[in-house]
């Protein structure tokens, strides 16, 4: 199967064209794109690697996608590339929470737990069954450092953070961590080649960001009184 994976959820985010079946996966190429180019980038950069590999968009099996936490304009580019690919090929798309793939990266079994930096002294918590580098996930979440700090001693799994601030707030609250490097497209496209090969994918219509935070827009909203909605 050749697939496709994206990841636009960051500041910076990647592509990588991979290929693989049950029992191997190669990755054939990858490339960064900068924060702040992917709608510029994306594209362009994806019709670079096929041709440079001697492939088209139709020799591709399928699509691995980001769908969150991170970057609400990011994600949107990402997945909107996606769709349209998608639909014209008419190839099946498989969706990757980064909080999934940062725990599934710590190459531990069984509960594992995930952190990233949400900004706003808030934190994207993740907490995931993994059995095999397949995994369940149990809760995703937005939480203030109190909050984090609390789900953490009462999950009693082991934590996995890329994140420096994290991985310090939790040692000084005598909670063990491992540091880990932010999963990158390579990464997410190895867990999404699993996903497509057994079937567990989303329709185009389906396919949407998993942002765990609501948008401003949503936040204010829930504010106005009903009359000025």
């Amino acid at each position: 199967m050749l697939l496709l994976s994206i990841d636009t959820s960051g500041k910076s985010g990647g592509i990588t064209l991979a290929k693989g079946d049950e029992g191997s996966f190669r990755v054939i190429a990858s490339s960064a794109i900068a924060g702040g180019t992917f709608s510029a980038q994306l594209v362009p950069t994806l019709a670079s690697m096929l041709e440079n590999h001697g492939f088209t968009a139709s020799d591709l099996d399928g699509f691995v996608a980001v769908s969150g936490p991170g970057s609400f304009t990011g994600l949107r580019v990402g997945l909107s590339a996606i769709k349209g690919l998608a639909e014209v090929l008419q190839k099946p798309i498989a969706t990757v929470s980064l909080l999934e793939a940062l725990a599934v990266s710590s190459e531990r079994q069984g509960r594992i737990a995930a952190a990233l930096d949400a900004g706003r002294e808030e934190i994207f918590w993740g907490l995931y069954d993994i059995r095999s580098q397949n995994a369940a996930t149990i809760e995703e979440q937005l939480f203030s450092h109190a909050e984090f700090l609390g789900a953490v001693k009462n999950a009693g799994a082991p934590l996995v953070t890329s994140d420096p601030m994290i991985f310090d707030l939790a040692r000084r609250a005598g909670i063990a961590a491992q540091k880990a490097e932010r999963p990158g497209s390579e990464t997410v496209a190895r867990i999404g080649l699993r996903r497509l090969l057994a079937g567990q994918t989303v329709r185009v219509e389906e396919l949407d960001a998993n942002y765990i935070r609501r948008s401003d827009a949503e936040i204010f909203s829930s504010k106005l009184p009903k009359s000025a909605k």
